[in-house]
């Protein structure tokens, strides 16, 4: 029997959906048609944690995190996932009072980084992603090496996310401005770009990227399936 997978949501269209929707898909070929672990989901609203993250009080988000915690446990969840990287910050405060065992979305990535050959990752994503140690900390663990970009091109990723991503524009100039920044982080030497907003995916398209991509969302919720059915 595959193991119930309680997800605890931050944002809605990236994080929320699209993990979830990647779950169940991801799930059908070693499961069969049709077929995925059971799922549940709690989500308090982005609001609520935008409070602690804009204030630096990554206490207030673990408690967020582990209130959802709690009640997915109360569901029946045996593991859980977080498909935001940002609040990934305070996971150093959720992972010792949680009830059940997390998979941590930016080792998930860095482990997948580490598989494909990557040795420099650009990190994008929200600027207190970008500015927190959660994928510096996990490359520095694997032995990878990260960039992020300069402090205007931090802005401007940013406001596409907060601005339009999380509320379901998705728009071509901003694709483009996605894609220039990324150039940039290549000629610094990086060989791959971590997708670390869940929003990104929306917008980043792999053919027409200069860099690979490291989709976390898509990332962890693989990570979440093959975790689910271990033996």
């Amino acid at each position: 029997m595959a193991r119930h997978i309680g997800i605890v949501a931050c944002s809605a269209e990236g994080g929320a959906a699209l993990c979830y929707r990647t779950i169940c898909l991801a799930a059908a070929e070693p499961m069969g048609l049709h077929d995925h672990p059971e799922l549940s989901m709690h989500t308090h609203p982005l609001a609520r944690y935008m409070v602690g993250i804009r204030a630096g009080d990554w206490q207030s988000v673990a408690e967020l995190m582990l209130d959802s915690a709690g009640k997915l446990a109360g569901s029946g969840a045996e593991l859980l996932i977080c498909p935001d990287n940002t609040i990934h910050q305070a996971m150093p405060l959720v992972e010792p009072k949680s009830p059940l065992p997390w998979l941590h979305i930016a080792r998930e990535v860095v482990g997948e980084a580490r598989r494909l050959g990557c040795e420099r990752l650009a990190v994008l994503g929200t600027k207190y992603l970008m500015e927190g140690p959660v994928y510096r900390d996990a490359a520095e663990q694997a032995g990878l090496a990260v960039e992020t970009p300069e402090a205007d091109d931090r802005e401007r990723i940013d406001r596409i996310i907060f601005d339009e991503l999380v509320r379901g524009a998705v728009r071509p100039e901003s694709r483009e401005v996605l894609n220039g920044i990324m150039g940039v982080m290549k000629s610094r030497g990086c060989d791959a770009a971590v997708l670390g907003c869940t929003e990104l995916p929306l917008l980043a398209e792999p053919a027409r990227a200069p860099l690979p991509l490291l989709d976390s969302t898509r990332i962890l919720a693989h990570a979440a399936v093959r975790e689910a059915l271990r033996p």
